[in-house]
């Protein structure tokens, strides 16, 4: 695809995400044409930039792919000047797309209702472990632990022995693309 023919060009994606699930679905959404904003902790960053054996100027090249085609900004949720801030890029988006636990956004004023209050038309992807209601929400969630518990690592392996990762970051990449889908 060239800039000429992608579908996602002219959407504004805001990322407020870490590690694998909420940036994999933004980078999606960025490969289509989506001009992605990703708003990442003062510090170090997205803990992504340091992950792997392989890295090009300090930085991890799972992050500088996933990472790719998108603006970084620097920004801390956890103060009320950065929230400030990050809504007012709220007003200019599209798609906001989020993967802390259930209730980590609205404690910033950033849940569904509050957007609506600023842009109407944003359409929020929330990715994460056990969904946002359910009787597991507030349990920490890793494609890891998704895929033992859907029964995805019993499959795997040897017999003999315990059961092994699948190789990739299945539970987070689907869950991405689903995300990426769904907006």
């Amino acid at each position: 695809m060239n800039g000429k023919d992608k579908p996602l060009e002219g959407l504004k994606v805001l990322e407020i995400g870490t590690t694998i699930a909420g940036p994999t679905c933004s980078h999606i959404l960025a490969n289509f044409g989506a001009e992605v904003i990703k708003i990442e902790p003062p510090g170090k960053g997205d803990p992504m930039r340091v992950w792997g054996q392989a890295q090009k100027e300090d930085r991890g090249l799972w992050w500088l792919s996933l990472n790719r085609n998108k603006k970084c900004i620097t920004l801390n949720m956890r103060d009320p000047e950065g929230q400030k801030i990050a809504k007012k890029l709220v007003e200019k988006v599209d798609i906001m797309v989020e993967n802390f636990r259930p209730g980590k956004v609205e404690e910033w004023g950033m849940g569904i209702d509050d957007l609506k209050k600023i842009n109407k038309g944003i359409i929020l992807v929330r990715i994460s472990g056990y969904g946002q209601t359910g009787p597991y929400h507030e349990r920490p969630g890793f494609g890891g632990g998704a895929e033992a518990l859907g029964g995805l690592r019993y499959i795997t392996g040897y017999p003999d022995r315990p059961p092994v990762r699948v190789g990739v970051a299945i539970g987070d990449t689907v869950a991405a693309m689903q995300g990426a889908i769904g907006a």
